[in-house]
């Protein structure tokens, strides 16, 4: 697919392709040496938590636990790949289909690569109306984020640990 290019599933769940920059929501981080930053503080950060994750395999947790964090951890991992290794592996998306390996090199080098997002899902889509009194006639879309797998799991997990482990992190 080329950037920006889209695939209706259902009037509430489409296939949109993006490539996201930065952080969550496309925050960016200090330019180029932000990239390298935030891209290194993610490696050194999957690798705690893997070695985290390691020393509460050995303790009496619920399998639930382990389950969760391995969500957040393989998320972050799948994130980490896309940034590390996309810009390298293939070139721009910008009004073409990207292609892998091409002769001429990837759009940008080794740690400075966007991350694919392609799901979308605006649940609401409508116009809010004339009675509201701040935002009457404005155009609203529930939950406007375009995410990817590795974001979904990162989620789910934290989720799933906020809801029913928590009480195993005091």
């Amino acid at each position: 697919m080329f950037l920006g290019q889209e695939f209706k599933i259902f009037d509430w769940f489409i296939i949109h392709f993006t490539e996201n920059n930065g952080m969550a929501f496309g925050l960016e981080f200090g330019g180029d040496t932000g990239k390298i930053i935030l891209s290194l503080f993610r490696i050194v950060v999957v690798l705690w938590g893997i070695y985290y994750v390691n020393e509460l395999s050995k303790r009496a947790l619920p399998n639930g636990v382990l389950v969760s964090l391995g969500l957040v951890i393989g998320g972050a991992i799948g994130n980490i790949i896309d940034g590390v290794f996309y810009g390298v592996l293939f070139n721009d998306s910008y009004n073409q289909i990207a292609e892998f390996l091409p002769a001429t090199g990837g759009y940008e080098s080794l740690l400075k690569g966007r991350v694919v997002d392609m799901f979308y899902f605006p649940l609401i889509n409508t116009h809010l109306p004339d009675w509201l009194p701040i935002f009457a006639n404005k155009h609203f879309i529930f939950f406007r984020p375009v995410f990817n797998l590795a974001d979904a799991g990162i989620s789910v997990g934290m989720i799933l640990l906020i809801l029913f482990y928590r009480k195993h992190f005091r």
